[in-house]
């Protein structure tokens, strides 16, 4: 027969020998483990060298009383879950164990199913609690700098800039095409912030109905519009202490413009219909696929507003200006979907992802390394397992512009550069980065493929060999 595996670990202290008994008797019955104290000196020992998941303990006893006990725990930052024990109804020593943070108390006499009620309700808060600590230590993990994907020069300025300014309460505006990652770099903002125990709440301001935006941020009383039967807290409230991420900040309407400036320069809000100001403490970050500089000069984006946001600018980094990153992405995702860390591709395959344009950026290249695993290749990927568009990407259509001259000509100037640009890349890929043994695969100097580089906007020499 298999041994039961106890509900819980619980210790009892109280001066009176017959309580200790009765409790100890009802509660291993309960399936719970029970150890008993004397007093509260000898129950602070145990406390300090053992785990309890509940302490029990009554306020009035010799040497240490309950109080004293729990000002001792707090004091060392030991986080226990404690029930009080009092022979009073409402005594001013159960009002202050409260205070001190004690989950409750119970008055004697009490009934056995009352402190059975109790006890259980306490332990299920406790378990809450550890379960609300692990889910944020994971959400930390998960949206650490280094599941930032990349070693390409491009990212790895990225992830500088990110370390510098995740622990301030400055403002960011998060730019870049759709797919680059803006949430991600986001919620790695929030989750490496003073902040990261508080909500992070994203908002995408496109996706909201213009007559139901201003509710939806900032809440509504009952009455304040048809429809409006009950009080409503708004998603800035839920975030109070937290982060507000609004995302597609371009599409914000020009009436809601100004209200969010007045809620970002005075730190305080009001619920529609509502007389009562609220005060506001959130961090925002917001992003856009637009450039809202370019949108406040054309009078289609509040100046004031794109200032107020943009205390610190984050560019992301399409995907073909970091094409190096692809074979380390595609290795991350296959693992995410499978387990594998690889994804087995042909040269030939990997020729035509490496030219691909990926207009939808790291999504697409997410995307398409899930269409490999749904489909089951798990041999090497070969061309004709390539969707068309990344297939023609990969025969050489600038060559074939010279063969084919069209009538109204072509840049030429462009056409050298970009096949300078997918040569260079091409040999930084397979050099792993190292920028002397790329050089050494194209047949020149270190410092003429430095100067070719820096000539591309491909990046400087930073940090590599």
């Amino acid at each position: 027969m298999t041994d039961r595996k106890p509900k819980g670990n619980i210790l009892i202290v109280d001066d009176e020998a017959s309580m200790r008994e009765l409790l100890q008797i009802m509660l291993e019955r309960e399936g719970y483990q029970v150890q008993c104290a004397e007093d509260g000196a000898v129950a602070f020992e145990l406390l300090k060298k053992n785990e309890f998941d509940l302490l029990i303990s009554d306020i009035q006893m010799p040497k240490l009383t309950g109080i004293e006990l729990l000002r001792l725990l707090r004091e060392q930052d030991l986080d226990q879950t404690v029930l009080m024990i009092t022979a009073f109804s409402s005594t001013e020593e159960a009002v202050e164990a409260m205070k001190l943070g004690a989950y409750d108390y119970i008055t004697k006499p009490f009934k056995n199913d009352e402190i059975r009620l109790v006890i259980r309700n306490a332990l299920e808060r406790k378990e809450l609690r550890r379960e609300n600590r692990e889910l944020k230590k994971q959400l930390g993990n998960r949206f650490s700098f280094e599941q930032l994907i990349g070693n390409s020069e491009p990212m790895r300025k990225l992830i500088s800039l990110l370390e510098r300014i995740a622990p301030s309460q400055a403002n960011v505006l998060i730019q870049g095409e759709s797919g680059t990652g803006k949430e991600l770099v986001a919620k790695a903002l929030h989750y490496n912030s003073a902040r990261k125990d508080m909500p992070f709440i994203a908002i995408n301001c496109g996706a909201i109905p213009e007559n139901l935006l201003e509710s939806e941020l900032f809440g509504h009383e009952r009455g304040s519009f048809t429809g409006a039967d009950r009080q409503k807290h708004g998603l800035f409230e839920a975030a109070n202490g937290g982060t507000v991420f609004l995302d597609e900040i371009g599409e914000l309407p020009m009436a809601m413009q100004v209200k969010l400036l007045r809620v970002l320069q005075e730190r305080e809000f009001r619920r529609v219909g509502g007389t009562k100001t609220l005060p506001l403490d959130i961090r925002l970050l917001a992003a856009t696929n637009r450039n809202l500089a370019d949108a406040a000069g054309a009078g289609e984006f509040r100046e004031d507003l794109y200032y107020r946001l943009n205390v610190v600018q984050i560019d992301l980094p399409p995907l073909r200006d970091r094409q190096i990153d692809i074979p380390m992405l595609i290795d991350y995702f296959c693992e995410l979907r499978t387990g594998r860390p690889h994804l087995p591709l042909s040269k030939e395959v990997l020729n035509c992802l490496l030219k691909y344009n990926w207009p939808g950026n790291i999504r697409e290249l997410e995307n398409f390394v899930e269409r490999c695993v749904v489909l089951g290749w798990d041999k090497e990927l070969t061309l004709d397992c390539l969707p068309e568009q990344i297939r023609s990407s990969g025969q050489n259509r600038l060559a074939a512009v010279i063969e084919d001259l069209p009538d109204e000509g072509f840049e030429l100037e462009k056409w050298l550069a970009d096949m300078e640009r997918s040569v260079l890349l091409k040999a930084l890929t397979k050099s792993g980065g190292i920028r002397k043994k790329a050089a050494a695969m194209l047949g020149i100097s270190f410092r003429s493929i430095r100067y070719r580089l820096a000539k591309l906007g491909i990046g400087d020499d930073e940090g590599m060999e």
